[in-house]
Order: C-alpha cells, then sequence, then structure tokens
C-alpha cells in the first residue's frame, strides 16, 4: 500500500483521535503508523512524554514531539521523555516547513545522473501534477510548483466546473515555480482543475483555508489530519523519517 493510501485511511482515525486527545503541552503527535498496532496508535494520536508506547513485531511509528521527531519501530516499549532515535535537527523537515518570501529559485539536482528525483521542497507550495485537499496559511505570494523546469510550460487553473473563468500560469524554461496571482480570490473548500503544461491528465485540488499560520511542525501535522491534507502530511512524514 502506498503512503498516500496509508495516509488517507489514518485521517479518518487520525480526525477522531485529535478530536478526543487531551491537548496536554508534553504530549508528541503520530503522524505515521503502520502495522499490528496502528489502530491503537492512529495517525493524529497524542502521546504524552511519560506514556509507554509498546510495539509489536513489524509496527512502525513516527512521532513529533517538541520540535523533535521520533522513528519507533517494534517489537519494544518506548517512553518519549527517554532518549531514543530522534532527529531534532532535521533539516530537510526544517526547510520543507519553513515560510517562503517572494518568487525563490529552487536549488535542484537540474536532471544529473544518478541524481535523486524532484521532490517539491516546501509545503507551502502547490503541486501541479497532485490531486487532493492542501491546506493553506494564506493565499499572498501563492506559488504553483514543478518537477520538470527544463522548458517553458502554461497551466490552466479554473473551478472545478467552470472552465470558462480559468486563468493561466506560466513557468519559464528553468523555473520551478510560477506565482498564481489570482490565488487571493480562490474560496474555502472549492475545488480548481489544473490543466495544461507537463499533466497528461488534469488534477484537481481542493483548498482549505487555515485560520491563522501554523507556528510549529507539530502544528501543521495536526490542521493538516484535521483538515484532510494528505498530500502535506506526506511530505512531513517523508522529511521526519529522513532523519537528515
Amino acid at each position: 500500500m502506498s503512503l498516500g493510501n496509508k495516509l488517507g485511511l489514518g485521517l479518518l482515525a487520525g480526525v477522531a483521535a485529535l478530536a478526543m486527545a487531551p491537548q496536554a503541552a508534553e504530549a508528541g503527535t503520530v503522524v505515521a503508523s503502520s502495522g499490528p498496532s496502528a489502530a491503537t496508535y492512529p495517525v493524529g494520536a497524542q502521546i504524552g512524554d511519560t506514556d509507554r508506547i509498546t510495539l509489536r513485531q513489524g509496527d512502525s511509528l513516527t512521532v513529533l514531539d517538541g520540535g523533535r521527531t521520533r522513528v519507533l519501530e517494534g517489537p519494544g516499549s518506548y517512553i518519549l521523555a527517554q532518549r531514543g532515535r530522534s532527529t531534532g535537527g532535521n533539516a530537510d523537515l526544517a526547510r520543507l516547513t519553513q515560510r517562503q518570501r517572494g518568487q525563490a529559485r529552487v536549488a535542484s539536482s537540474r536532471g544529473e545522473a544518478g541524481a535523486e528525483p524532484t521532490t517539491n521542497p516546501n509545503i507551502w507550495f502547490v503541486d501541479v501534477a497532485a490531486s487532493g485537499t492542501v491546506c493553506l496559511s494564506s493565499t499572498e505570494r501563492l506559488n504553483l510548483w514543478r518537477a520538470d523546469y527544463e522548458t517553458d510550460a502554461v497551466y490552466s487553473v479554473a473551478p472545478a466546473g467552470a472552465p470558462d473563468d480559468a486563468v493561466t500560469v506560466t513557468f519559464p524554461a528553468g523555473e520551478f515555480l510560477a506565482r498564481w496571482d489570482s490565488a487571493l480570490q480562490l474560496r474555502d473548500g472549492h475545488a480548481y482543475t489544473i490543466s495544461g503544461g507537463d499533466n497528461a491528465e488534469p488534477t484537481q485540488v481542493t483548498f482549505s483555508l487555515l485560520d491563522e499560520a501554523p507556528e510549529d511542525v507539530e502544528q501543521m501535522a495536526q490542521a493538516f489530519i484535521a483538515r484532510g491534507c494528505t498530500i502535506q502530511l506526506g511530505q512531513i512524514v517523508t522529511a521526519a523519517q529522513s532523519g537528515s
């Protein structure tokens, strides 16, 4: 099962877990859970620093805890307050979740042989090729992102079912990012179709506007879980598990 499918299933339990969890100051948030104990520790569950976590063979748990990430694997018993495998200085996670100002150029592998595939480098960039719900903390200076930067590309962005209201967004050759200038008018909870460019098929994105910008990565994860923003939650999980 793909990471996206696992996150989608986990979010159903995660929303309920967040609603019922006590909001203790010293608590971590489960952002990825797999294995026999996944139902016991669903995505979105809050785990206190002194709570005992008991995992079975095949279990894997990723927890955001006070700015750190913990990847716990079973079998075994763990307490977050104790030392364990931690990615406290995760540079990938820090870069992914930083606020972006303006039309920044994004460093890339430039397609070199043997290089890692290009991935969306920032949680607030909207991937033109990914369908799903995307959380936004602001509609100002909203950037669309593409993986293939080599040639010019023109995309059409339209409210779902209203192609006549489409606007065009142009990526110059060599650029990963393009400003969506009319995004200030986008509506919370409404779906938009992105077509053209390098998309073989149109993608559909539903935007969920957050009341305020999350203060840290744990609050981001909680907001993404509550609103079903699986694309962005998946970015956090991948960066957290990289531990670099």
